[in-house]
C-alpha cells in the first residue's frame, strides 16, 4: 500500500507505549496495532485528531504517501 503509517517513529519520539496511546485515544491496543501496522483500511477524522493531539504532532507525521513501483 504507498500510505505508509509511522506512529512507531511518533511513539519512540514520545517515548510513549502503544498501550498508553491506546488509552489516551479512546481505542483498543489490537484496533491500534492495526492502523500501526499499515492494516487498516480507512483511519477516521475524529482517530488522526486524537493521535495527534496525544502525540503533539501533524497529519504528515504520521501519514505519507510513496509511490509503488512498477514491476
Amino acid at each position: 500500500m504507498p500510505v505508509i503509517v509511522d506512529i512507531d517513529v511518533m511513539l519512540a519520539r514520545r517515548k510513549m507505549a502503544v498501550g498508553e496511546l491506546a488509552e489516551r485515544i479512546g481505542i483498543t491496543p489490537t484496533n491500534l496495532a492495526v492502523l500501526k501496522n499499515g492494516r487498516a483500511k480507512a483511519v477516521r477524522f475524529t482517530t488522526l485528531d486524537a493521535l495527534c493531539e496525544a502525540l503533539a504532532c501533524q497529519p504528515g507525521d504520521l501519514l505519507r504517501w510513496e509511490p509503488v513501483a512498477d514491476e
